[in-house]
């Protein structure tokens, strides 16, 4: 009896190491539903006028009902860079989406047919689309998949390729977010 006492109280000041841990991450300015972010003091300092293009690649599926972590981080990069002052039009972000991620993408009759349950990335995937992030499927992998392009999310697009897709986006400037 007296162990569990101790696990049980173990655990409450575990949860609130953890809580206390997640109160320095928030979201805004730019999603506020998404992408959280702590406020850092930071030393490398990004110059004025430095235009921030990067391409997110994820392969990785979100478990059912989760959202999709790279997804995810396309937000959080916005949100943390808008935080420091860099203006919102000097940010551009990408996302290229192949492997079994192309369901996290899609709307929820193909969604729910392929994972189950209710996509809970529609809702970032618009929040992202509407401020400009583009989202590019690999069309190799959605056609291994069976994902059509009518099965895409509004503002999805279909490339002939997750390869093509770096490709034209390293010309216009992106760079490949390395993690």
């Amino acid at each position: 009896m007296k162990l569990l006492l101790q696990i049980a109280i173990g655990m409450v000041f575990l949860a609130a190491s953890v809580h206390a841990q997640n109160e320095k991450f928030s979201t805004g300015p730019v999603f506020e539903d998404f992408g959280p972010v702590a406020n850092v003091d930071n030393e490398l300092i990004i110059p004025d006028g430095a235009k921030m293009r990067i391409s997110f690649d994820v392969s990785k599926g979100a478990d059912a009902g989760e959202l999709n972590r790279t997804l995810v981080s396309a937000a959080r990069f916005i949100n943390m860079h808008a935080r420091t002052g860099v203006p919102v039009e000097d940010i551009d972000a990408a996302v290229v989406v192949h492997g079994k991620a192309v369901y996290d993408v899609s709307k929820a009759a193909r969604y729910a047919d392929a994972i189950g349950g209710e996509n809970a990335n529609a809702a970032l995937i618009e929040a992202l689309t509407g401020k400009g992030v583009r989202i590019i499927v690999c069309g190799q992998s959605a056609a291994y998949y069976e994902v059509a392009n009518d099965d895409l999310l509004p503002g999805v697009e279909m490339a002939i390729s997750a390869m093509t897709a770096h490709v034209l986006l390293q010309q216009e400037g992106y760079a490949i977010n390395p993690f």
